[in-house]
């Protein structure tokens, strides 16, 4: 998963910022839709953040940011983070996908196997 992200958030790309986003985003959403079932929010948030990091990496490198030039751009005057965008294109938020862990189900689930009752056979020996 992380060398997909990679190879789209080279530094020196040259794509455009709303298909390597599109791109990302096709990703994330078929990854987080096979793992949604288990037991995963620790890796969404870890997988959110470095995706993050990559493109904030890569923007500074193509515009010649520093960090402050980031900071300015994508928090807003609350003090709140701004999703990265790009032509109305916003980056999928891994964090907000529902997690439904696998559930006991205990004597819920069918057997296979008929239920077969035990019969008692009394069987006699042949020494008496």
């Amino acid at each position: 998963m992380k060398a997909k992200i990679r190879a789209l958030t080279r530094r020196q790309s040259q794509q455009d910022l709303r298909s390597v986003l599109r791109r990302i985003n096709q990703i994330l959403r078929g990854w987080s839709a096979y793992f949604q079932h288990a037991v995963a929010k620790n890796q969404f948030s870890a997988l959110a953040n470095f995706v993050w990091w990559r493109l904030i990496r890569m923007l500074k490198v193509r515009h010649h940011w520093t960090w402050k030039d980031v900071r300015r751009r994508f928090v807003t005057p609350q003090g709140h983070w701004r999703p990265i965008s790009a032509d109305g294109t916003d980056l999928f938020d891994l964090q907000t996908v529902a997690v439904t862990r696998y559930r006991w189900r205990g004597a819920k689930i069918p057997s296979p196997w008929p239920t077969i009752k035990p019969t008692t056979v009394s069987v006699e020996s042949r020494m008496r």
